[in-house]
């Protein structure tokens, strides 16, 4: 089994994310939501001006795993993961643990005290065993489609 390497999204690599994405919600998230829903949440035509801005408008990192990308996630400055994804051919294979525990380092070293992220209902148990709690249950709309998730919180326990 080859080692996770997290590092900071390079120039050009934007897009190569999307695949991420792409993957994470229809394969992994398939099982908590409809095919309706997962279309709204990850359709397949996207604007990729629009994406590529947004991922570099987030501190964004990505795991790598035998040299291909199998992961990402982007965090705001106010400690909000706005995006964590494992693709699904790499799901179960630490890569969402090598990238909580490298965005639980950053985000002690930038002195925040928490860590704050809306959480599909099949991320709920990966978050939870890395120190996350449900703050609240919601339903959110996303491209005229409802559907379930939780805010979920990390206390950091101050800054270090």
């Amino acid at each position: 089994m080859s080692q996770v390497v997290v590092r900071e999204l390079r120039d050009g690599e934007e897009l190569l994310l999307r695949g991420v994405f792409y993957s994470s919600v229809h394969d992994l998230a398939a099982t908590h939501y409809t095919p309706h829903q997962l279309s709204a949440w990850a359709p397949e035509n996207i604007d990729g001006q629009s994406w590529t801005a947004r991922m570099r408008s987030r501190r964004t990192f990505v795991a790598e795993k035998a040299g291909e990308i199998a992961g990402y996630c982007a965090l705001r400055q106010d400690g909000y993961l706005d995006h964590f994804y494992v693709s699904g051919p790499h799901a179960r294979h630490g890569v969402g643990t090598a990238l909580i525990e490298h965005l639980d380092r950053v985000a002690r070293a930038s002195g925040l005290t928490a860590l704050q992220s809306d959480v599909s209902l099949c991320a709920e148990p990966f978050f939870k065993h890395h120190g996350f709690s449900v703050l609240e249950r919601r339903t959110v709309v996303v491209r005229g489609v409802t559907m379930a998730n939780k805010r979920m919180q990390k206390d950091l326990g101050g800054s270090s």
